[in-house]
This record gives C-alpha cells, structure tokens and sequence, in this order.
C-alpha cells in the first residue's frame, strides 16, 4: 500500500510505499496534490509489475547495485587513498556478483537475509569476514545518505561465531623441517626470524650497518620498545649474512622500507610463501611471529630465566631493555648457539 506526504525540508509530496517489508521513499518532483495522485498510480502499477527501476532517487545515483557500486567507488577515488580504494573495490565487486548470480540487482532488494548470504559463502576467517560485513555496511551508509535506501541492512548482519585459534603456534621440529627444506630466497630471513627471535618487521628493517662482525651482535632500533638494542649473533648466521660495505645497505632489499603500511605489504610474501608450505605438508597455519614464540621456547627449554629472556626478546619493559650489555651478553650468546640448528638442506 503506497501513501503521499510532505516533508519540512521539501516543497514536493512524497511517495512512500512498502516492498518485501521494507519501507521505500522517493520524491515525485511534484508540488501539486492531483499531479503527484496521478505519478502515485503509475508507479503503484509498476511495482505490481515488477518494475522498481523508478526507484531511482532524486540525487541521480542509481538504485541499482551494479551501478551504485561504481557511483561509490568513483566517490572513494576523490576522497580516500589509493589502497583503501583498492581494497573496498576488490570486497564490493565480490558482494555485487554475489547478489547479481542471486538474481538481486536494485539496492532496495538488499536484505539482512541476502547479506548473511554473502558472507556465509566467503571461505575466510572470521576476522576477515568481519572486514567484508564492514566494507559493506560503509557503501550501503552512503546509500542511506544519498536517499537510495531508508536504512542500512548491513548493521543487522551478523558474521560466524570467532573461533579461538593459536594464530602465532610454536613451530614443531616437522614444521621447521619442511619450512627450510622449502624456503627457497626466503631461507635467510627466516633463519634470522628463527636464531634471533626479532620481530619479523624488524629483521626486514636490518641493514648491514646493524651487524658489528667483529663482536658478532646485531645493533638495531627495536621500534615497539622505541629504543636500540644489542642482540648476539648466532654462529650459523655469522657466514650467511653475505658482507656489504655500505652500512646503509639492507640485508633483505626485498623487504626493507621506510613506510610502515609498505613493510607491512611486504612482509605479505614471505608469510604467505611460509603458510603455502604448511598447507601442502597438512601442517596447522602459523605466522612469522611463531618463529619468535619458537625462539622463547627453545631458550626456556634450555633452561635460560624468564628475566633474561625478557630482555633477549626486547619486551618494551623499561627493567628489561638494557640487561644485555656487557657480562650477560656472552651468556645469552651461549643460550642462543645451543638452539637446534636446522641444516641447509633448502631445495632448489
């Protein structure tokens, strides 16, 4: 049942009407009653058959999907950055195709029903679908504000229960086995990862000026704690990090970059290399981080005090931050040469 009224912030009736119980409005342009009676019956019979594409609202953006879509994804362009664009273009062209093979293509068909749809077909995590459910709740508020929808059906989708899961496991000795035997270029840094128990952004941040190869220690900025620390250097890494006179030189170029959101793309691929490899040997998934929690591990195992090991692993603790400087350094030296040593049997 369709109705006409008048808004404060408008001089034209209105027409309202309810479809598949959601409240629809839209202006009829129109300040005479009779006039706006005769465009009520036109689009009354349009609706009775089928057709919604009147639905259009008065600003011009298109009540339909595919095409509203694009309208957003222009808006985006002159507003927000190149990667975010990027990103809620990749995630709403996903959610369009989605409705598109489920025969839904005007904006006002969008239900709370057909979105948990969408995200019931994602094959990812919870945390990523999250992400999903966000992205689209933040083109269909532009909806809202554009006229196209009365509300926003997205803040009433729900996304799968978060399962609890080890994200940063300790790495088994099988898991290591298979990681080195396939690391392929990614061999040294995850050697680094694993001898040295720094944080993979800030083994991707050394440059060769951090190692002192007459003492053998690393000297870096630790940038969670926001102060340097002196790490030793195990003997197995001392011959694999290859010599560079240019102390400003970094020792994984691949990697290495001055933007925090550019290290944090980059470290994409060595993590992904190292999850692929788990996934083919049916391993649980693991991070970069689990070379560190590894690392912990090995030293408590080895019978190294939870203090001392604080302060190998830089805790931003400000009691742990300078343990390592002249008699403990040896000590952990000691500690950290007796990790089990994975053999160079990377395949090529």
């Amino acid at each position: 049942m369709s109705s006409l009224y008048k808004r404060r912030d408008s001089r034209y009736f209105w027409y309202t009407a309810v479809i598949k119980g959601r409240r629809l409005r839209r202006s009829t342009g129109l300040s005479q009653r009779h006039l706006a009676k005769k465009v009520q019956m036109d689009w009354d019979l349009k609706i009775a058959m089928g057709d919604k594409s009147f639905l259009n609202p008065a600003s011009g953006s298109s009540n339909r999907i595919n095409q509203f879509y694009r309208d957003y994804i222009g808006f985006l362009e002159k507003r927000k950055s190149r990667k975010t664009v990027t990103t809620a273009r990749g995630i709403l062209q996903r959610f369009c195709t989605h409705h598109t093979q489920k025969k839904i293509e005007i904006m006002a068909d969008i239900t709370v029903k057909s979105i948990n749809g969408y995200l019931d077909e994602l094959a990812l995590s919870p945390k990523t679908i999250k992400n999903h459910l966000g992205e689209v709740s933040r083109m269909l508020d532009q909806a809202v504000r554009e006229d196209v929808l009365t509300d926003n059906p997205a803040r009433l989708a729900t996304v799968p229960r978060m399962k609890k899961t080890d994200r940063h496991r300790r790495l088994d000795e099988i898991d290591l086995t298979v990681i080195f035997e396939n690391a392929g270029k990614w061999d040294l840094y995850f050697r680094f990862l694993y001898h040295t128990g720094l944080r993979a952004g800030d083994v991707a941040m050394l440059t060769h000026g951090n190692i002192d190869r007459k003492r053998n220690v690393i000297i870096h900025y630790i940038r969670k704690s926001r102060r340097i620390h002196e790490f030793p250097l195990a003997e197995i890494l001392v011959n694999k990090a290859a010599y560079n006179p240019d102390p400003e030189a970094p020792v994984f170029p691949e990697l290495y970059s001055d933007s925090d959101q550019r290290l944090n793309d980059n470290l994409f691929k060595p993590r992904k290399y190292m999850q692929e490899i788990l996934k083919v040997y049916e391993r649980p998934k693991a991070t970069l981080h689990s070379f560190r929690r590894t690392f912990n591990n090995a030293l408590r195992d080895l019978g190294l005090q939870i203090q001392d090991r604080q302060a190998l692993l830089a805790h931003a603790s400000a009691e742990t931050t300078k343990v390592y400087t002249n008699p403990n350094l040896e000590l952990a030296r000691r500690y950290v040469n007796q990790i089990p040593k994975m053999q160079n049997v990377t395949k090529t």
